[in-house]
């Protein structure tokens, strides 16, 4: 279940949204012809992606930051940056842009922190923005538990796009990272599932206090968990919903 839109549209131009999309496609393309030379793509981990250890002891401070612009691959980065596409532009919306530029980066910092505490003596970077992305998932949670977003069911050779509530999705995800991070050993390699909890629930902490400015349980009263404004409407007939059959 893979979300590919919602249905609520952003009252002001995301220009932030735009400008961190621009800056980790134009750092991945930067970064891409080292990807074959493990001796140089090693050193630019070692300058730039977070390592738990050097951070542990007060050192590479800066990678809190730089390592949230780095990713591994094209769909890494490219997963990436359809969550923030979905589900950032509402929240710069709300928080103005220069709030959601600061909440993106502590949500970042959270979730890298939250990866850092299981094991803070290791040695293996880390890398990408699904931290910070992670933390604009809980924040859209908080303020639109129940905003429509499609998703793309996919089984096997088949696909079906259909519509659910944004806490459905969002709160599924976030079980499968508490799984994997409970499943997985923090020694080894991987997705950092720490992350992306630690950012998700950092996420919400700090959209918080705009929450409660809206006027908390009121706000979702008033709105009953929808946008505070009419929804996109999308026809997904059956006719429309494409589907792929492999070829024998």
């Amino acid at each position: 279940m893979f979300p590919i839109r919602d249905h609520n549209p952003s009252g002001r131009t995301p220009y932030v949204v735009y400008a961190l999309i621009l800056i980790n496609i134009t750092v991945f393309l930067i970064q891409r012809p080292t990807m074959s030379d493990d001796v140089r793509l090693m050193q630019i981990y070692f300058d730039w992606a977070l390592i738990p250890e050097q951070v542990s002891n007060g050192k590479m401070l800066h990678t809190l930051l730089t390592s949230m612009f780095m990713h591994g691959g094209w769909m890494h980065i490219a997963g990436n940056m359809l969550f923030l596409w979905i589900f950032g532009d509402n929240l710069e919306d709300e928080m103005g842009h220069f709030g959601f530029l600061l909440f993106y980066v502590l949500a970042g910092v959270g979730a890298a922190l939250a990866q850092i505490i299981p094991d803070p003596l290791s040695k293996i970077p880390m890398i990408g923005a699904s931290g910070a992305i992670a933390g604009v998932m809980g924040g859209y949670l908080l303020l639109f538990p129940k905003a429509r977003v499609d998703v793309i069911l996919i089984f096997i050779i088949f696909f079906k796009i259909f519509t659910v509530r944004a806490w459905v999705v969002l709160s599924v995800w976030f079980a499968l990272q508490l799984f994997g991070g409970a499943a997985i050993d923090t020694t080894g390699g991987g997705v950092a599932y720490w992350a992306h909890a630690g950012g998700f629930v950092a996420g919400i902490i700090l959209t918080t206090p705009l929450w409660l400015r809206r006027g908390g349980k009121r706000f979702w009263q008033a709105h009953a968990g929808h946008p505070p404004h009419p929804e996109t409407k999308y026809r997904l007939s059956q006719s429309s919903i494409p589907r792929i059959r492999k070829r024998q």
